[in-house]
């Protein structure tokens, strides 16, 4: 059992920055892949980013978001910058033993956390 806490959501204006914190407790293990998805209201789950040893994408975010890691913390972050109003969101961090943009490969889930970036 694996318990996620994110944190760090707000409103910021477009082109701002926010970053997104999930600290993870419980039975974890140092493989573990943490991924980030959002969902917008209206709309589909959507993957964001995952890390394993490395890093993956959506495409919506390349070149944005950074997504990294802290083993020692069991903690996962996400940058965000340059933020555009398509990017509001509930954002939630996810557990996984395997990388994947699948949120049905994700084991446990956070409680989401608002990201709202205004025009």
């Amino acid at each position: 059992q694996v318990q996620l806490v994110e944190s760090g959501g707000g409103l910021v204006q477009a082109g701002g920055s926010l970053r997104l914190s999930c600290a993870a407790s419980g039975r974890t293990f140092n493989s573990y892949v943490m991924g980030w998805f959002r969902q917008a209201p209206g709309k589909e789950r959507e993957f964001v980013a995952g890390i394993s040893g490395s890093a993956i994408y959506a495409d919506s975010v390349k070149g944005r978001f950074t997504i990294s890691r802290d083993n020692a913390k069991n903690t996962v972050y996400l940058q965000m910058h340059s933020l555009k109003p398509e990017d509001t969101a509930v954002y939630y961090c996810a557990w996984s033993r395997i990388i994947s943009r699948w949120s049905t490969d994700y084991d446990y889930w956070g409680q989401g956390t608002q990201v709202t970036v205004s025009s």
